[in-house]
């Protein structure tokens, strides 16, 4: 994502030679009008005293990460970029439209496989963490990214850019587009189309999902600016997260949020419960759908306990199912232990 150093403190070529104030303006003006939409038609109202909070810490490290990134030279992908764009493998292509095509899809689909390399593994997820503490999902939390998960982006961009000879002009659209697109999706906000467009790109309440506490549902929803790459890989889910952030107490403020980094919190994995019991409970739903009639017994605990094992041992690894929803569906079932709705259990066992 673009920082202020790289917006103001490089010379570059815009293809229709517009200054770099001028994008970085843009994008400020960008940022105004999502949020004066997020004010005034918020998806779901938030405590303005958290919202304050979130809004104080997410843009103080915005700060901060300006400053680290600064000490790197972030520009300097774009200086990668002018020296080797006529040495990259993209260089072979003769067809420019099709080099810049290829060069935004290379470049989203690194954002794509990076983030979900950040769910994947441990030592990943201590940076990327810090992104996802959030319980307040707004336009500023797009900015809560670790200067560590930074500097890691930018390593492999870095790479990228020199394997494929990505040129200049295509990498700063990219960080431009890009730029507005994680603004855009963490928007606390809805609108007419949302799911239409959902086809296309990330919206808002996509990525909404994917800032849900439960890991069955905060592991989908990679993309950055694509959809297409959750839907070819299969990552993609379209729910409603019933709480957003993630779980267990963590820090809110600036400094404590960047030592938040530095400690291993493994993400919770899914142990069964009583599976007795659980057969139990899926019995007695099958045998009063019956109206207990008489004679059915053995015949509802055997569904019952094939339906059950299924669900819990068909596939409880988010990374062997693609959508997540075995493991979705043992959540929910831990959770309609004592309903007594039929429908909800049928919808849990059957969807």
């Amino acid at each position: 994502m673009l920082s202020l150093t790289t917006l103001l403190g490089f010379n570059f070529r815009w293809p229709v030679m517009v200054p770099g104030e001028a994008l970085a303006l843009t994008l400020l003006m960008d940022f105004v009008i999502l949020a004066t939409l997020e004010f005034h038609a918020p998806r779901g109202k938030l405590p303005k005293k958290y919202l304050r909070q979130s809004y104080t810490t997410n843009f103080s490290l915005f700060i901060v990460n300006s400053i680290a990134m600064s000490l790197v030279s972030a520009s300097s992908l774009l200086i990668l970029a002018e020296h080797y764009s006529d040495k990259g493998l993209l260089n072979k292509l003769s067809i420019p439209i099709g080099k810049a095509v290829l060069s935004f899809l290379l470049l989203d689909l690194l954002m794509y496989l990076w983030h979900k390399a950040s769910h994947s593994f441990d030592r990943l997820w201590m940076f990327h963490k810090v992104h996802h503490n959030d319980p307040y999902l707004n336009i500023s939390t797009a900015f809560r990214i670790h200067f560590l998960e930074l500097f890691l982006i930018y390593i492999l961009k870095a790479i990228l850019i020199i394997i494929f000879g990505i040129e200049a002009a295509m990498v700063l659209t990219s960080e431009a587009v890009m730029t507005f697109f994680i603004m855009f999706h963490h928007t606390n906000t809805s609108f007419m189309g949302e799911k239409l467009l959902g086809y296309v790109i990330v919206v808002p309440s996509l990525h909404r999902t994917h800032h849900s506490t439960q890991r069955c549902e905060h592991d989908s929803n990679y993309g950055a600016v694509l959809s297409l790459w959750d839907r070819l890989f299969g990552t993609l889910v379209e729910l409603k997260p019933a709480e957003i952030g993630i779980n267990g107490g963590s820090p809110q403020d600036l400094i404590n949020l960047i030592k938040f980094c530095f400690t291993l919190q493994t993400q919770p994995s899914v142990q069964p419960i009583n599976l007795e019991a659980m057969i139990a409970v899926a019995a007695y739903y099958k045998s009063e759908k019956r109206g207990f009639y008489p004679g059915n017994d053995i015949r509802d605990w055997l569904e019952a306990k094939s339906e059950i094992i299924t669900l819990v041992y068909g596939d409880m690894s988010v990374k062997n199912s693609p959508t997540g929803k075995p493991q979705c569906n043992y959540f929910k079932f831990i959770n309609l232990m004592n309903n007594k709705s039929i429908q909800d259990f049928e919808e849990v066992v059957h969807c």
